[in-house]
């Protein structure tokens, strides 16, 4: 999976273990509003409904635009804030795309909350938490983020971190049913919006790199019985295999690779077409990410890095495209997917769009799985061209790097050309709004391999050679970290416009009727784009950094724009050392909602800048380059690389127990903080590779300050 992450120790790595978290009491339930009544009729219709949001891509075709125009590029400057609703106080991502049904907007945040708002003012009416525990968060990649709920008939659904799937009364916020989806001996997490389909609540889970074996499956949305199961990779073929499609994967893999998982974990991206029945979702990475040490003798390790098509029914294999064979680079296929009728070569095609991570779109008959046509949106650098009929990727033979024994700079990298962040595609426009990033990354095979339990068993060297080598590559990466909003046509496989940002890592989008798109950034603003020619039309501060969807609906005749606010997760870390403000702020996530003429404020921004005020630098310079192998692959997922924290986990340069060693020893070894997500390290770590990492992050604090010291101006 991934939603996505870079390697440590040569740029920013992204991928949030799920370390702190703060809770506070709900305010007071108001009267409870009718409980949305939600069925197979509306989300097939939901195309024709402005007013509501009733699944997490609106549509089953995930397009994500809305009709709605009494908000265009006319008068898009008058909108202002109309209402707010603050969240947790919590330096954690927030992902999630609120769903609106009659009125009650239902909103999930960290650890698995969720929350019922009157959409039209913003009124707390009930909250749920599921209690998952704090130290499952060492089993989430990428922070501790939910990317949101649906909804059916009176309930609300939920996928928590912890591997439960979870019916909640949609008047009351009261539980009905909670089964677990998972085995909890293993390091599965469920990150991702379950979709509902005529009566079938389909929810995935993450944790490839955590070695677990990818699934997806159907519960039955009354009682929670689980109705079907389909794996993305095959098990151990001695216990023989659930079907033929697990039968023709084995195939195409090598050596025992059950043994390790297999990954191709379903995190995120899913759509449905009602009029084939086809469900359709994307899987991620394998397990390890080198392929010469999960698959001995290559292979394609079928179905990795693919989209798959199952009948919603019964789960049944119907085809699939693999985007990226044998990948070893983490280029997930779990992206947004978008359905479409679009006019290809002068005929009318049922079409599915999608922009994986390794950096090319694709157009597929979504009926048959046939490629149509496939074109870099991003550049890329692992492959040097692709079959015009099958759109297999020509490799670039350097790009192999568990067979090269060399470093190779890939682009993309793990962050990918685009990451989870949510596309939109406009009808009225023909073209799709990509939250694309060119990133790089250095990967150089593992020498030997050992599995932990606390870090991503990947296959790769996370800090080959000294501190100051290391520290080179990632300066030279991070010269390529930028973002850009992409307009891209896709029938003729070109960017129409862009908006090129300084960071990458930028929020997801929505489309509107009234010639519009919308986004977030990671720098706290919240931006309206014309969408037919990229024109910034407004824009709103929103003090945090945003990266969940924008949505669009309509309450007695207002329309209003929502979009949940709070930074984390993957990358958030590089942009935290792109924008170095980031890391040394506390901001209160938050619902913000807008409308023409809205009258709301926030409270004044409650920037606070932390102090850094580290001990002397005394520590041998053996003993920093130990902390630095010992930090990057156990601290850096979570507090950053080169111990520059992303907004979402403590800045430890900044922490005051690098005053206290014994204070730090409590907290790594002994699991001081393990309620937090902070879990104890000892099974793993020694005092003296702790106190190790002590000394690199104090050697890291009085560098930076030496560089704040270099850039400010004389008197």
């Amino acid at each position: 999976m991934s939603s996505s992450r870079i390697l440590a120790g040569a740029v920013a790595l992204s991928l949030a273990l799920a370390l702190v978290g703060c809770q506070r009491s709900p305010e007071p339930a108001a009267a409870p509003k009718p409980a949305a009544q939600v069925d197979a009729a509306r989300l097939t219709n939901a195309a024709t409904d402005g007013a509501n949001w009733m699944s997490t891509g609106r549509t089953y075709d995930e397009q994500r635009h809305s009709p709605l125009t009494q908000v265009n590029d006319g008068n898009v400057a008058q909108l202002g804030l109309a209402w707010h609703h603050d969240l947790e106080a919590v330096n954690r991502g927030q992902a999630s795309t609120p769903i609106v049904v009659d009125g009650v907007m239902y909103v999930s945040t960290t650890w698995s909350k969720v929350f019922a708002l009157d959409a039209k003012t913003g009124k707390l009416l009930w909250g749920y938490d599921p209690q998952v525990p704090g130290e499952w968060g060492v089993n989430a990649c990428c922070d501790v983020v939910n990317r949101g709920v649906a909804v059916w008939n009176g309930k609300v659904y939920l996928g928590t971190l912890d591997g439960r799937l979870v019916a909640i009364d949609a008047a009351s916020g009261k539980p009905v049913w909670d089964v677990s989806t998972i085995d909890k001996a293993q390091r599965y997490a469920s990150t991702g919006a379950p979709r509902v389909i005529n009566g079938k609540v389909i929810i995935g889970n993450a944790g490839a790199e955590m070695g677990v074996r990818g699934y997806i499956g159907a519960y039955d949305a009354e009682t929670g019985e689980q109705l079907w199961r389909f794996y993305t990779v095959p098990g151990n073929p001695k216990d023989g295999f659930e079907n033929k499609a697990m039968e023709m994967a084995a195939k195409t893999w090598k050596g025992e690779w059950w043994k390790l998982g297999g990954g191709g974990t379903v995190w995120d991206a899913m759509a449905y077409d009602p009029e084939t029945d086809l469900l359709y979702f994307g899987t991620g990475n394998g397990t390890p990410w080198n392929r010469k040490l999960r698959s001995p003798g290559g292979g394609d390790n079928l179905f990795l890095s693919s989209v798959i098509a199952v009948k919603a029914a019964t789960g049944e294999y119907v085809w699939h495209y693999q985007h990226t064979p044998g990948d070893e680079w983490d280029y997930d296929s779990t992206n947004h997917i978008i359905l479409a009728n679009l006019a290809i070569n002068g005929t009318e095609r049922k079409v599915l769009l999608q922009a994986p991570k390794n950096g090319v779109f694709y157009v597929l008959d979504r009926v048959t799985g046939e490629h149509l046509s496939s074109k870099p949106f991003v550049d890329i650098n692992w492959a040097t061209g692709f079959d015009p009929k099958t759109g297999r990727p020509v490799e670039n033979p350097a790009a192999r790097y568990s067979q090269t024994g060399k470093l190779f700079m890939a682009s993309p990298g793990p962050a990918g050309g685009h990451a989870w962040h949510a596309m939109s595609f406009s009808p009225k426009t023909g073209l799709v709004y990509i939250p694309a990033q060119d990133l790089s990354q250095g990967y150089l095979a593992e020498e030997g391999r050992k599995v932990s339990k606390y870090t991503f068993n990947i296959g790769y060297d996370f800090q080959k050679g000294s501190l100051p080598q290391v520290t080179a590559i990632k300066d030279a990466v991070k010269k390529t970290f930028v973002g850009h909003l992409a307009a891209w046509d896709p029938v003729a496989q070109k960017e129409v416009w862009r908006v090129q940002f300084s960071g990458p890592w930028e929020g997801g989008v929505v489309s509107t009727g009234g010639n519009l798109v919308f986004q977030g950034t990671p720098l706290g603003e919240f931006v309206a784009y014309s969408a037919d020619k990229g024109q910034k039309l407004w824009s709103a501060q929103t003090q945090t950094g945003v990266m969940a969807a924008p949505i669009t609906y309509e309450v007695d005749g207002q329309q209003y724009v929502a979009v949940v606010t709070g930074y984390g997760g993957a990358l958030a870390i590089a942009a935290g050392e792109l924008a170095r403000d980031t890391h040394t702020r506390t901001n209160t996530p938050r619902v913000l909602v807008y409308a023409l003429g809205g009258k709301d404020t926030l409270p004044q921004d409650p920037y606070v800048a932390l102090p850094l005020n580290p001990p002397a630098d005394t520590a041998s310079a053996a003993v920093i380059d130990k902390g630095f192998k010992v930090f990057h692959p156990y601290c850096s997922n979570c507090h950053g690389d080169a111990a520059v924290s992303g907004s979402f986990i403590p800045d430890l340069q900044h922490s005051p127990t690098l005053l206290d060693a014994a204070a730090w020893e409590k907290i790594v070894l002994g699991g001081e903080r393990k309620a937090r997500g902070m879990v104890s390290f000892a099974e793993e770590l020694s005092k003296e590779d702790v106190e190790a990492t002590r000394a690199y992050v104090i050697h890291r604090a009085h560098q930076t300050l030496a560089e704040q010291k270099a850039a400010k101006p004389a008197g």
